[in-house]
């Protein structure tokens, strides 16, 4: 009897079909869950850099005084959602405050929205575009609560509602037009 249990244990062992199977199920969820906060991360980083590029492109019709023909707050919008590629959906979630300042060391950006909300993370002041006079300086900021995917705590949330506040902030001076 010990003799056929000791056959029994040695074939069992000395068995090696579906290594392979057990050897991916171990190292499957670690790596896809790497391979997810690499791609979030990538996402995360082109949304800025958009975002940025936007507000800057738009801060320079203010720059060149194109915006002192009935440019307002929703038409502003629209021009910096029109170079978002779509990233951003319909942009109606993007913060943007365009405001002149005395002097460009007076210009001191502030986040919209409280970092230590707990679940819904609101806007915290009203948007606002004023686009100034000739040889204004001025203040834009443009600010986005991105929704993170992957759901792992990497530390790519920085609100406490589990989304990423995206912001870009741009200070120039108006041309004399």
């Amino acid at each position: 009897m010990i003799d056929r249990l000791r056959a029994h244990t040695k074939r069992f062992s000395s068995n090696e079909s579906g290594v392979t199977a057990i050897e991916f199920g171990l190292l499957a969820l670690p790596f896809f869950a790497v391979l997810g906060a690499i791609l979030e991360t990538s996402v995360i980083f082109i949304a800025g850099q958009v975002l940025e590029s936007a507000l800057h492109d738009a801060g320079r019709l203010v720059r060149t005084g194109q915006t002192q023909t009935g440019f307002d707050l929703l038409a502003f919008r629209a021009d910096l959602c029109s170079r978002t590629y779509g990233l951003f959906g319909d942009c109606s979630g993007i913060f943007v405050e365009v405001r002149p300042v005395g002097l460009f060391g007076s210009a001191t950006p502030t986040a919209p929205v409280d970092a230590t909300c707990i679940s819904a993370c609101t806007w915290t002041r009203p948007e606002h575009f004023d686009d100034g006079g000739p040889n204004s300086v001025m203040l834009g900021q443009a600010y986005f609560r991105w929704q993170t995917i992957v759901g792992l705590d990497l530390g790519l949330n920085n609100l406490g509602d589990g989304r990423r506040l995206l912001g870009s902030v741009t200070v120039f001076q108006n041309e004399p037009f």
